[in-house]
Formats: C-alpha cells, structure tokens, sequence
C-alpha cells in the first residue's frame, strides 16, 4: 500500500485510506466500504504479444476478451498467468493490485461504464487497505484509454 500511497503523493493527489477485513474478490470489497460493486475498480492484467496492459473494469463485470483485444488491437491476447502478475507486482499480495497500471508501466484501458463514478474504490496492494478517490483524478493520473471492455 505505501508504493500506492506514495505515488498518489508525488502526483499531487487526495485519497482516503480505509483497513478493512480481509477481502479476496472485488465484490467484497465493495461490501467491506459499504459502496456499490460499480464504485470499485477491478484491474484484470491481460498478455498482448510483446507487453502485459491493465484492463480496469466495474467489479461486478468480467473482462470481455475480445473487446478487450479489439481496444488495443492485440489480437493474440490472453489472460496474465498468477507467475506473470507475481512477477510484474512484486510489492503486492496477489489478486490485491492497484489499478493503477502506470505504476508499473502498464497501459491502461478502463471501461466506460466506470467513466459514471465520481469514486472509486480500490485495492491498495494487499487484502485489508483500500483507497478511495476521485475518478477524475485517477483518470488524471492512469491517463487510460476508454473503451467498451466488460461483458455483458
């Protein structure tokens, strides 16, 4: 959490720190912040040919993968295996990331549908922190590209 932490400071921007018990899905996360599953922002971390890029989506979806290839235009893209996603987030206790893919030099592409929050909610790195702030800020910061990525 404090690389999260940290990098929000040196971009200038506000966020609350909640602990909460601990959580494994990004719907119980939601539960645990007493927020709608649309608030939270799940990373799914997908393997294009040459690079890994993070798909930002609402928990409650999934991460359509042809769309998703279609946005980047990675035709070849799958899913990042539990080694690839230890390896590219060594400080964060796995399926706790960030999505905040510019941390780790991923690009970013975030569903559209999350464009209708002025918050979200995130893990921080580990499975009792989360962080809540602006979308606009974390927009600001991921710089994402926007596209229809989510199932459903």
């Amino acid at each position: 959490a404090m690389k999260l932490e940290t990098f929000l400071q040196q971009q200038g921007v506000g966020y609350e720190k909640h602990a909460h018990p601990v959580t494994y899905t990004s719907q119980h996360l939601a539960q645990a912040e007493h927020v709608p599953g649309y608030a939270v922002a799940k990373p799914v971390i997908v393997r294009c040919n040459s690079h890994f890029a993070m798909c930002v989506l609402p928990a409650p979806k999934h991460l359509d993968l042809a769309r998703a290839a279609e946005a980047l235009h990675e035709p070849g893209l799958r899913m990042a295996t539990e080694s690839e996603m230890s390896d590219l987030f060594p400080d964060c206790e796995l399926g706790a990331e960030p999505p905040v893919g510019k941390m780790y030099g991923l690009p970013t592409v975030m569903d559209q549908e999350l464009k209708h929050n002025e918050y979200l909610v995130m893990q921080a790195g580990t499975h009792t922190d989360a962080i809540r702030m602006r979308r606009e800020d974390w927009e600001r910061v991921c710089q994402p590209q926007v596209a229809t990525i989510a199932a459903g």
